[in-house]
């Protein structure tokens, strides 16, 4: 009885090691490419990065400094048209449309929309903004990205939305509050973490975006002082450099691209910290 008793115990110890061997072999799998990733574009980026890198135009031949504000640029236009629409669209789906038919058709259409590829938004920006304004420009690269960014805010709104306890919604309504209170003061409040995690991650998601810029904003040489005109971004810049016969701008391409990356992973680094103190409160 007792050997039987040890042997069961020896072979569950030894499958929980197997187990736990495999998980982390599976993990290190997953991760090698991005540290892989990471350690290339460091052996290759770092040397093109200096000052004039990040202080001169485009035209200059010597620095992306215009690509670098203008993705900053087209970023945060998007962000003024996709955070509204999707983080009303996030909560209503939480709190009104949860059976109903038009937030079920909301949804489907809202899933759909997240899984386009970025190159046909691009295309819809082309041909409901560009041909008939008759030129690229800035506003019409933003509103591309903001068309990829609805989505994201939309579905993580809904989710950390409806992770919010009914009690605290129910304890609003009986203080006399209207719906639409207890939705942005209790339920908004409550899960503002999330929902800020959710754009965050958003962000970092259409910074990265080339596809729909190309056939949008196009791209610029200087400076841009016009949000009509066509304006520089740093994807479509590591695009245009990576196409390039010369071998001195792939070294800038290498070294747009270890900026771009290193933007995404703060923006992402971030998302995880604001995070990660609100489960500790």
């Amino acid at each position: 009885m007792t050997s039987s008793f040890s042997l069961s115990q020896n072979r569950r110890r030894w499958t929980n090691y197997a187990m736990h061997g495999l998980v982390i072999g599976a993990t290190a799998l997953a991760l090698t490419p991005l540290v892989l990733i990471f350690i290339y574009l460091i052996m290759k980026g770092a040397g093109a990065l200096n000052w004039d890198f990040f202080t001169q135009p485009v035209g200059s031949g010597d620095g992306v400094a215009n690509a670098i504000l203008g993705t900053a640029t087209l970023v945060g236009l998007a962000s003024c048209i996709g955070i509204p629409v999707g983080l009303l669209s996030g909560l209503y789906l939480s709190e009104y449309g949860r059976t109903t038919k038009f937030g079920t058709i909301l949804r489907f259409f809202t899933d759909v929309l997240n899984s386009t590829p970025s190159i046909v938004v691009g295309v819809f920006g082309f041909a409901f903004i560009v041909i008939p304004t008759k030129h690229f420009s800035a506003l019409a690269g933003a509103v591309a990205l903001s068309i990829l960014m609805i989505p994201i805010i939309t579905r993580s709104t809904e989710e950390i939305a409806l992770l919010v306890p009914n009690s605290l919604r129910e304890a609003g309504l009986a203080l006399g509050l209207p719906r639409w209170r207890v939705i942005l003061w209790i339920v908004a409040r409550t899960a503002r973490a999330g929902i800020v995690t959710g754009i965050l991650l958003s962000v970092a998601r259409v910074a990265g975006e080339s596809a729909p810029l190309l056939l949008t904003a196009l791209g610029n040489l200087w400076w841009n002082r016009n949000l009509n005109e066509p304006i520089a971004a740093l994807p479509v810049q590591i695009y245009n450099y990576a196409t390039s016969p010369f071998p001195k701008l792939w070294d800038q391409a290498w070294g747009a691209a270890l900026v771009l990356v290193g933007l995404v992973a703060l923006t992402s680094l971030l998302a995880r910290v604001i995070s990660h103190r609100e489960q500790l409160r």
